[in-house]
């Protein structure tokens, strides 16, 4: 299930990282720029890849976690989307950014579910 309008926002990062961090978060935020960037050329499988490498690199990276649950999000993988705004929060709980692109998510979804369920009274 493709979403047809998916306003969101993609994060780069600014926040500096402590000392003996910074070689894997400058790793991990090249990933992260590169997913931006292809992206926004439509090559969403590429994007995954790449935020996926950034959590690899640095699992406490709460905006490459966001970029790739709006990316599972896109690709219509709701449970994986899910789950990634979840560890994205849980890492970044004051992060406006994260907040809101989740709060988007569950109000898309729930309407999405809501309306499947009229659709189909048989599921209920």
């Amino acid at each position: 299930m493709r979403i047809p309008v998916l306003t969101v926002l993609l994060l780069v990062g600014a926040t500096a990282a402590p000392l003996a961090a910074d070689d894997a978060r400058a790793d991990a935020k090249k990933q992260v720029e590169f997913g931006i960037t292809v992206a926004q050329r439509g090559l969403w499988r590429e994007a995954i890849y790449r935020w996926q490498r950034a959590t690899q690199i640095d699992p406490k990276y709460a905006e490459a976690l966001n970029n790739l649950a709006i990316a599972y999000e896109h690709e219509g993988d709701l449970e994986k989307a899910r789950v990634a705004y979840a560890k994205a929060l849980e890492l970044a709980p004051n992060n406006a950014l994260i907040k809101q692109n989740y709060e988007l998510f569950k109000e898309i979804n729930d309407r999405t579910t809501r309306k499947d369920s009229q659709d189909n009274p048989d599921t209920q």
